[in-house]
């Protein structure tokens, strides 16, 4: 079996409404699906991260083409140069475009033996896959969204709870308020009581000092995990003697982890690993250093679907992570997008990624993305056409 075209599209799945976050409104995300075509008619669904990457995974291409699609090694021989100086000195998005198109290379590999991907990674040691409910401040719009005060965020809590069975919860508490969020924990707690799960996500809005301060007087309401409250490792180890709640951070640096001592947890996509075998074995070294590992949250359905075939099959992967699923209003699979129910999404059955491509969306978000460009999450409304500037306090 050969490859024999590769197609690559540039799609946005946009939110309802923005959130806010510490970068400002954040509408949604832009991602690059990838199609992998072989001379037996199969063909395998990838994503990478980001839309420019298209244009890396186009180049790729001419040196992918004519090769067997079940040599994943061989493959990225010819598309990665060498691993270490491409992460340190040079540009990495060969690393990133090369994970998505790897993802692709699975599905293959999965519907060529007929088989889901979790039982070619070993077998699935669950397959009820928890993720969290999201919550964040949003302005109203059409009816939808204005939870802008501590009363607001926790009544749409309850709501998840009520209408979906949530328990899990992440969010965003970003007005660079700290008294604010303060407050917003205080309520959540007290809305949902003292069995839901609670983590926040500063997306590294604080300074040191003032994250002391509200790690002090949120860490009696039992917060599971606080991601990236500073912004930088060494700043967190100083955190880390002022609470004991633990962090979780988007820098997969597991080295500088493991020597500080925190964060506690790397929250990360596979393609931004280098793909499925390299997130394998980025996995297995956070287990043997008890790091946590669990995935982000903005992708489109077929990287989900390897999120769902991944906690499947690694033991490691026990923690919820991340969606943004209740909140994505389109996607490019049959059926999409994902919607957890009582915290869970049961692992797709099918061979390799069990998710098959919807044309119709998949063009629907093309052309969004073609209409008005990649999906600006960097917009600042309170000064257009300046970005913002950390920490907010």
């Amino acid at each position: 079996m050969k490859i024999t075209n590769i197609k690559v599209t540039p799609v946005n799945i946009p939110l309802e409404i923005p959130m806010l976050w510490t970068g400002g409104d954040y509408p949604g995300t832009s991602k690059a699906v990838i199609e992998v075509e072989t001379d037996e008619g199969l063909i395998g669904l990838g994503e990478a991260p980001s839309a420019h990457l298209a244009q890396v995974i186009q180049d790729l291409a001419p040196r992918v083409i004519g090769k067997d699609p079940l040599d994943i090694a061989g493959i990225e021989n010819v598309c990665v140069p060498p691993w270490q100086i491409v992460q340190n000195t040079d540009d990495s998005s060969a690393v990133t475009a090369f994970g998505g198109l790897e993802i692709a290379l699975w599905d293959i590999r999965g519907k060529v033996w007929n088989q889901p991907l979790y039982q070619l990674l070993g077998g699935a040691v669950r397959k009820e896959i928890p993720f969290t409910e999201y919550f964040a401040y949003r302005v109203e719009k059409d009816g939808i969204g204005g939870e802008m005060d501590p009363k607001a965020v926790a009544d749409y809590c309850v709501r998840m709870k009520a209408e979906h069975g949530s328990t899990m919860f992440e969010g965003k508490l970003i007005q660079g308020d700290p008294r604010l969020e303060i407050e917003t924990v205080r309520a959540i707690r007290e809305a949902l009581g003292p069995d839901a799960m609670i983590r926040l996500d500063s997306n590294m809005q604080w300074s040191l000092s003032t994250a002391r301060r509200v790690l002090r007087e949120i860490e009696p309401y039992d917060i599971q995990n606080y991601e990236d409250p500073v912004a930088t490792f060494e700043e967190m180890a100083k955190l880390r003697q002022h609470s004991s709640i633990p962090f979780s951070t988007h820098v997969p640096d597991i080295r500088r982890a493991v020597a500080l001592g925190v964060p506690d947890n790397i929250v990360v996509n596979f393609a931004v690993l280098g793909g499925i075998n390299r997130a394998i074995r980025f996995i297995g070294a956070c287990e043997a250093m008890g790091v946590g590992f669990w995935c982000y949250s903005g992708d489109a359905g077929i990287c989900t679907a390897a999120y769902l075939h991944m906690t499947a099959a690694m033991p490691w992967m026990y923690e919820p992570s991340q969606s943004l699923f209740r909140w994505q209003i389109a996607d490019v699979i049959q059926g999409g997008p994902f919607r957890q129910k009582n915290n869970v999404i049961p692992v797709p059955e099918g061979p390799g990624l069990g998710v098959e491509l919807d044309q119709e969306a998949l063009n629907r978000c093309h052309q969004h993305y073609l209409k008005l460009g990649p999906l600006d999450h960097f917009d600042n409304p309170d000064r257009p056409g300046c970005f913002k500037r950390l920490p907010l306090q």
